[in-house]
């Protein structure tokens, strides 16, 4: 985690959460592990200082030290009791809040008992799940927080953009480090493709193999915390078998943005005999799979995308795509090579669109598909993804399903290598890193 003296700011999360800030809803800042959910609340907090509020106005507990991890709610609501300052605010900072049972009950006397703002945290999908939310439904804003976009990476590794003059007369953009080096756009931009967003790999540079050994921490956390242990607190369907759940998530991370169904996943692993079925007794079943993907999907460490019928306006029940929430993690599962780099470009799109506030479906008209249909309350854009618009057939391969479209909505391809045509009977042809950039 990023020590307070360091933090860097991720404008983007913070001004929601300022947005928020003295209004009833509790504030649930949810995400994978190690995506900056700590120094978010480090960051909120040195915002309220800053705007006068005194420090014993705040209350700050992190339910991962030692110091709190055993407590219960009703040892929580005592500490923050003894804590409340007569007629004052108090602001409630509770980090990885999940690990106490029946925190809702806490929660809900503080709103109750207290003049109080309240910001939790939570590693798991759970803490918003039905069951729990009930308590809190309607009274609850969930801000989603995701690892570094491509924008933040260069922030947080201290490399700036600027504008340079080519010799043609035009402008383009470089790139210079902290000590003045300059570097090509694509070059710090591979460089995002292969380390990620974690914000934790800024404190050791782009090194691979202290890269790796965070990268490793992160997915042992999330597998061991999040999935493993959580079933115990649930008393549901216990996921136990770290030797199948590596598999499968391995199996997903080579196999993003491809279809894939539960039953499809059992059946690959086992031909291609990654599951020892003599001591399995038997394949997992399709709902075992399903489990252990559901798992995966609480902890944020892998996203699902739905399938949208563009003609019948109707999301379909066929087969979905699956997204890793960082390319670094698929890196270090898979092994740094240049492997399926057109998917690889994809699953950052993905992210990025979620990023801005997108809903994001899969687009299907006649038999073909759209890569993304991204949509807010009063905006939709249809996006391919693909490595480069030199080809003809390419270029026939991803405009062919935009041109059917017949709505009047922006259609545009993102690519590394655009070409020279920056649009084709109207669909947009732009740079990929200038669109991350340009956001």
């Amino acid at each position: 985690m990023i020590e307070s003296h360091e933090l860097k700011n991720r404008e983007r999360y913070l001004k929601k959460l300022i947005g928020f800030q003295d209004t009833e809803p509790v504030k649930v800042i949810t995400g994978i592990r190690r995506c900056g959910k700590s120094s978010l609340l480090k960051l909120m907090i040195r915002h309220l200082q800053e705007t006068g509020i005194h420090e014993k106005q705040i209350v700050e507990m992190n339910f991962e030290s030692h110091d709190f991890r055993n407590m219960t709610s009703e040892e929580l609501y005592r500490y923050i009791k003894n804590r409340v300052l007569s007629g004052k605010r108090m602001y409630l900072f509770f980090d990885e809040l999940q690990r106490i049972e029946a925190w809702e009950d806490a929660v809900n006397s503080f709103r109750v008992d207290f003049d109080c703002d309240i910001y939790i945290t939570g590693s798991n999908a759970y803490l918003l799940s039905s069951e729990y939310s009930t308590y809190l439904s309607g009274r609850c804003v969930e801000i989603k927080i995701l690892p570094l976009s491509f924008q933040e990476f260069l922030d947080f590794h201290s490399f700036e953009v600027l504008e340079t003059s080519s010799a043609l007369g035009g402008t383009h953009r470089q790139v210079f480090d902290k000590y003045g080096e300059r570097y090509d756009l694509r070059e710090v931009f591979d460089a995002y493709m292969r380390f990620g967003g974690m914000p934790g790999i800024a404190d050791v540079g782009l090194d691979q193999e202290k890269a790796l050994s965070i990268l490793e921490g992160i997915y042992s956390t999330v597998v061991v915390r999040d999935i493993l242990e959580r079933e115990k607190r649930r008393g549901q369907r216990q996921i136990a078998d770290a030797a199948l759940l590596r598999k499968i998530v391995l199996f997903l991370a080579d196999n993003i943005g491809s279809n894939v169904s539960a039953s499809s996943i059992g059946n690959t692993l086992m031909n291609e005999g990654l599951i020892d079925v003599k001591k399995r007794k038997g394949f997992p079943s399709a709902h075992t799979v399903q489990a252990y993907i559901g798992a995966l999907l609480e902890s944020y460490f892998f996203y699902e995308i739905k399938r949208f019928d563009i003609k019948g306006k109707e999301y379909l029940r066929t087969l979905g795509k699956y997204y890793i929430v960082d390319i670094g993690l698929r890196n270090y599962l898979l092994g740094f090579r240049n492997r399926d780099s057109g998917h690889a470009i994809e699953n950052v799109v993905y992210f990025e669109l979620l990023r801005r506030g997108y809903d994001v479906a899969i687009g299907k008209i006649d038999n073909q598909e759209v890569d993304f249909i991204a949509t807010t309350a009063d905006d939709k854009l249809y996006i391919q993804v693909t490595e480069s618009m030199q080809s003809d057939d390419t270029r026939k391969r991803e405009l062919a399903p935009l041109q059917k479209i017949r709505d009047n909505y922006e259609k545009i391809v993102l690519s590394l290598d655009p070409g020279l045509d920056s649009s084709y009977d109207g669909i947009k042809s732009l740079n990929l890193i200038s669109w991350l950039l340009d956001s």
